[in-house]
C-alpha cells in the first residue's frame, strides 16, 4: 500500500471511529423529549404477604406520596397475573412507580415530611424494600 493510500485509509478509518464514538455519546444523553427523567422504582415485600389489611394499607401510604410537590408521576402497583418465567420476580407485593424532573427534586422528596411519616407509618408493614433509581436515556 502506498504512502498516500495508507495516509487515506487512516484518515476514513478514524472520522468512522470518531463518528460512532460521537453517536455512542449521545445515546447515553437525557432524552430531550422527557418531560421527568428521573425514574424511582421501589419494591416492597410485606411481612404478612397473606394480608390483605396490610396490603391496603401500604397501596393507600404509598398513595399519599402524590402530594410532595416535586413528585410529577406517582404509579403505584402489585404484582401483574403474567405468565411466569424465569426472569420475572413476583415475589414482591406492591410498587411504587414515581418520576421527578431532576436529581433536586429526589432529594426534595426524600427529607419531605409526607415521606418521613409513609415510613413510619408503613415500615412495619414490609420486610425488605428494593429501590431502583435510573435517568432516562
Amino acid at each position: 500500500m502506498s504512502t498516500s493510500n495508507r495516509r487515506k485509509f487512516i484518515t476514513t478509518v478514524a472520522a468512522v471511529a470518531a463518528g460512532t464514538a460521537v453517536s455512542s455519546a449521545k445515546s447515553f444523553v437525557p432524552a430531550a423529549d422527557s418531560k421527568y427523567p428521573l425514574i424511582h422504582h421501589v419494591f416492597f415485600w410485606l411481612k404478612n404477604p397473606d394480608s390483605k389489611e396490610d396490603l391496603e394499607k401500604l397501596i393507600a401510604g404509598v398513595k399519599t406520596l402524590a402530594g410532595i410537590e416535586t413528585v410529577r408521576e406517582l404509579r403505584v402497583g402489585a404484582v401483574a397475573k403474567t405468565e411466569k418465567r424465569e426472569v420475572v420476580d413476583q415475589s414482591w407485593a406492591v410498587s411504587e412507580h414515581i418520576q421527578f424532573s431532576d436529581l433536586a427534586g429526589q432529594a426534595t422528596y426524600q427529607t419531605h415530611p409526607i415521606h418521613l411519616a409513609f415510613v413510619k407509618n408503613c415500615s412495619h408493614l414490609w420486610e425488605k424494600v428494593i429501590v431502583y433509581d435510573a435517568m432516562d436515556i
